[in-house]
């Protein structure tokens, strides 16, 4: 798929993020558009973390972001390498700072009978 043309709704918002490994590091919470009147607006960024969570889910998606940390990730636009039924990026998940929640996570849910499947 042509990253100039896409349908960003049904293409990019709330789609799982890939890292370079394969490594799921959440999903594209909301973009950040650029763009002045007459001009096409660009997407320049993805989102990402519960900071993010209140614009689009009021009162809910604030008390989840609160509860959630509150963090925000911006991806720049450039990092995306791909987007199938994901959106896969260019590096790991450590170097731009996403999947911290799964790493403080972890050692709880692999206690979890059939997490390792």
């Amino acid at each position: 798929m042509s990253r100039s043309e896409l349908d960003i709704g049904l293409h990019v918002l709330d789609h799982q993020l890939l890292d370079v490994n394969g490594r799921r590091c959440g999903n594209v919470d909301d973009l950040a558009i650029e763009g002045g009147p007459g001009e096409t607006p660009q997407i320049v960024a993805l989102l990402v973390g519960p900071g993010h969570w209140g614009p689009r889910a009021g009162w809910t998606g604030r008390l989840a972001g609160w509860i959630g940390g509150s963090r925000k990730v911006r991806i720049p636009w450039d990092e995306v390498e791909k987007i199938d039924s994901a959106v896969h990026l260019k590096h790991d998940a450590t170097s731009l700072g996403l999947g911290r929640g799964d790493d403080r996570l972890r050692p709880y849910a692999e206690k979890i009978p059939g997490a390792g499947r």
